[in-house]
C-alpha cells in the first residue's frame, strides 16, 4: 500500500541554472567555495542526487548544508549521526503512551471491533515523525536541505538502510505501507573519514572531497566571516594557520577554528600577532594538549617572524 504524506504542491524556489550562479549563490551567503566545489553542487542541485562530502573536521562540509538553507530560502533538517543511531532516533517511532490511551478508550467505551481499532492507533496521528521521514515532506518553501552530518559515526546497519532513501527518497512502515516524497529534498551527506563509508552508499551520491583552503582562499574567508579582525591581523593569521598546517600535528586547526581564533583575538584589541597573546589564545586554535605545548613561547615567536618575513617579501 502506498501512502504519501504530500497532499499539496508547494511553491519551490529557483535552483540555480549554471556554475557561475552557483559560486554567486554560495557568495552572497558568505561561503567562499572554489570552482570546483560549486560544480559538483550545481550538478547534485541539478540531477536530484545527494552530496556526499569527505574531509577534516571544521573546513565547512556542514556550513554548506546551511549555506543551502539560507540561500534557497528552504528549511534545513539535520541528522546528526552518533554510534548506535537507529530507525526509532532517524526515521520515526510510534506514541506507545498515546496508543495505549487511545485503547483503553475504546475499550471503555464498549469498542469491540478489534481490526478497526488497530486501523487507528495506527494511523498519522500517533505517528512521530523524525529527521528522514520529515524531509520526504514538502514545505511551501520547496523541498528540505536534509543533512545527515558524520555519517562515519555510526554502523554498516544504519547505512544500509540509508540506500532506500537515498535511492528512491522513501521509507517503509510496515504498518502504513511506503512513504515516497513528492520533491526529493536536497540531500547533503558528511563524513570526517574516521572510517571509510561502503560503496553501496557512496554509489548513490556525488562526491567531493573539501580540503583546507590556500591561502588566498582562506583571506577570503576571514574576510567575509570575521570583519572586524584588522587586515594586517586576519594576513598574518592566515600565514600562521598554514604554516601549522604543514607541520605534524596531532590535529591541525580547520577553518572554524581559524574564524574562532580571528574573533578571539579581535576582541582582545590585537592589530598584529604578538608572541604572548599567540601562546595565551593557543587553546582557541589547537585542541590538543601536546599540540599547544609544542607551539607555545618561543616555537610561536619563531613562526610569527617567519609569517612577517615571507609577508614583507611578498
Amino acid at each position: 500500500m502506498a501512502w504519501c504524506l504530500l497532499r499539496k504542491r508547494c511553491r519551490v524556489t529557483q535552483l540555480p541554472a549554471s556554475i557561475d550562479e552557483t559560486l554567486d549563490l554560495l557568495n552572497k551567503a558568505n561561503y567562499v567555495a572554489d570552482r570546483s566545489l560549486a560544480t559538483v553542487l550545481f550538478l547534485s542541485l541539478r540531477l536530484q542526487r545527494p552530496l556526499f562530502l569527505e574531509g577534516e573536521a571544521g573546513v565547512g562540509k556542514t556550513e554548506i548544508a546551511k549555506v543551502l538553507s539560507l540561500a534557497l530560502n528552504r528549511p534545513l533538517i539535520r541528522l546528526q549521526c552518533y554510534e548506535g543511531l537507529d530507525v526509532a532516533s532517524a526515521v520515526y517511532e510510534w506514541n506507545y503512551a498515546q496508543q495505549m490511551m487511545a485503547i483503553r478508550l475504546a475499550e471503555a467505551s464498549g469498542e469491540t471491533d478489534r481490526a478497526r481499532l488497530e486501523h487507528d492507533v495506527f494511523s498519522e496521528r500517533y505517528l512521530v515523525k523524525r529527521p528522514l521521514l520529515r524531509a520526504l515532506e514538502t514545505t511551501t518553501q520547496g523541498a528540505p536541505i536534509l543533512l545527515i552530518d558524520e555519517l562515519d559515526r555510526t554502523d554498516e546497519a544504519f547505512e544500509a538502510f540509508l540506500l532506500e532513501v537515498l535511492s528512491d527518497f522513501q521509507v517503509t512502515i510496515p504498518e502504513l505501507g511506503t512513504i515516497k516524497a513528492e520533491h526529493p529534498p536536497i540531500v547533503i551527506l558528511t563524513s570526517n573519514r574516521t572510517r571509510e563509508i561502503h560503496d553501496a552508499l557512496k554509489r548513490r551520491c556525488l562526491y567531493h572531497w573539501v580540503d583546507y583552503p590556500n591561502e588566498e582562499r582562506e583571506r577570503a574567508i576571514l574576510t567575509a566571516k570575521a570583519p572586524k579582525a584588522p587586515e594586517r591581523l586576519t594576513q598574518e593569521i592566515v600565514a600562521f594557520v598554514q604554516k601549522l598546517r604543514k607541520m605534524d600535528l596531532f590535529k591541525s586547526p580547520g577553518v572554524a577554528e581559524t574564524l574562532d581564533w580571528a574573533s578571539a583575538l579581535t576582541e582582545l584589541d590585537a592589530v598584529a600577532l604578538d608572541p604572548q597573546q599567540v601562546t595565551d589564545t593557543l587553546g582557541v586554535l589547537l585542541k590538543y594538549q601536546d599540540d599547544i605545548a609544542r607551539m607555545q613561547g618561543t616555537a610561536a615567536a619563531e613562526l610569527i617572524e617567519e609569517v612577517r618575513a615571507e609577508l614583507k617579501g611578498a
